[in-house]
């Protein structure tokens, strides 16, 4: 599947002209210099379970910043290594060890949360740089080797429990559902507090669904009534693929048309189209009860990086661009400049050193910048499932937060 995204995205940039998409999201300096040594840069994530669309997102990311500047970094001609993390930290250590045998200069990617605190002393031990490009949990601190292009877990329940203090009206009513699991507590801890863990408008304590990668049509609707029972005016929940789709129909099919807010998780990717059904009336207008998420990218940022990134994935893969592809795309961008200081023949402790000093990065999200725990310094957006045309989107309706 690489080999097949790689040559498309190759074709895409013979036919828009390689000179101007290199020019735009390249290195700074006017001339670009002659190749240097090739290096390798491990790629890790999930080739199997329910992580494998993330993992094909960052993949896809990765890939078409290379394919975009030429298969180098800072004047490095590249060679992908991938490996599958696997679900657990066994599988993870495996993969890492994989990679350190291949002299990989660094390692990026990793999906799964449990995965990424699991290899977290075997890459420190090994020093060389992981830039991951998805879920980092809080408990990740004092790390010297891992850097992180996409967020922190509690981040987006922060963004949106700040945003929902200042807009939700006095004795408003909101109750808390997501599954078990350590990734859901730490959403939960971000979402309470930034809406404030003693506001009267969140109703009882939160209510823990049975984590399921694939859950059946009735899955939760036990939990939903004990939700409903509460007499909310919106749910506040953390859900993602098809456990977040079905958690909406089972939602509806208990006849709740009231506001659902989430982590932007809940409706990233092709689940807007399995739902359409759900969400939309026979006359194509959107059925009552709106979803607003908070999430750190929308694909339709009006950006000049956006405006380029997204419209050669969209030509290349043919859908749009994922927060998850966003920030594999952007741990592509932050090697090649730290690759670049580094100097013509770089090491690993060089690369890590030299990420230090890259600075700000002007990326599709927006700008940012990494922070001293070595995660980004970001904005959060609102974004509404609502049309865009005729095509059922997240639509971006304001910037709600700045975290990091």
């Amino acid at each position: 599947m690489s080999q097949m995204n790689r040559r498309r995205a190759l074709q895409l940039l013979a036919a828009l002209g390689t000179t101007g998409l290199a020019a735009a999201c390249g290195t700074d300096d006017p001339e670009t210099p002659s190749a240097g040594a090739p290096i390798k840069i491990g790629l890790i994530r999930p080739e199997n379970g329910p992580g494998k669309a993330i993992g094909q997102d960052i993949e896809n990311g990765f890939q078409l910043y290379l394919a975009m500047n030429g298969q180098q970094f800072g004047g490095h001609p590249v060679t992908v290594v991938p490996v599958d993390e696997g679900d657990n930290a066994k599988t993870g250590q495996a993969a890492v060890d994989k990679l350190l045998a291949q002299n990989v200069l660094a390692m990026t990617g990793v999906v799964n949360p449990t995965v990424m605190s699991g290899i977290r002393d075997a890459v420190e031990k090994a020093r060389v740089p992981l830039i991951g490009s998805n879920a980092s949990p809080p408990s990740l601190q004092s790390v010297v080797y891992i850097w992180r292009t996409s967020y922190v877990l509690d981040e987006p329940g922060r963004a949106l429990g700040s945003y929902l203090r200042r807009t939700l009206p006095a004795g408003s009513r909101i109750a808390i559902i997501a599954p078990e699991g350590t990734a859901s507590l730490d959403v939960i801890q971000g979402f309470r507090d930034g809406f404030g863990a003693d506001d009267p408008r969140m109703i009882g304590q939160p209510i823990l669904t049975t984590a399921a990668t694939s859950p059946g049509e009735d899955a939760y609707d036990a939990d939903i009534r004990q939700a409903l029972n509460r007499q909310p005016d919106a749910i506040f929940c953390f859900y993602s693929g098809a456990a977040g789709a079905q958690f909406i129909r089972q939602l509806r099919r208990n006849r709740w048309f009231g506001d659902i807010y989430a982590p932007g998780f809940l409706t990233e990717g092709n689940i807007l189209a399995d739902l359409r059904s759900t969400l939309v009336n026979a006359d194509d207008s959107l059925k009552a009860g709106t979803i607003q998420t908070s999430l750190n990218y929308s694909a339709d940022l009006n950006n000049n990086a956006n405006r380029l990134f997204a419209s050669a994935y969209r030509k290349t893969y043919n859908v749009s661009p994922t927060t998850y592809a966003m920030a594999s795309y952007d741990a592509a961008q932050v090697l090649d400049k730290a690759i670049r200081l580094a100097g013509a023949e770089p090491n690993p402790q060089q690369v890590n050193l030299a990420l230090g000093k890259i600075g700000q990065i002007d990326s599709p999200r927006g700008a940012w910048q990494f922070n001293q725990p070595r995660t980004p310094q970001q904005k959060w957006y609102l974004r509404k499932v609502q049309f865009d045309g005729r095509l059922l989107s997240n639509v971006l309706i304001n910037e709600i937060a700045t975290l990091g």
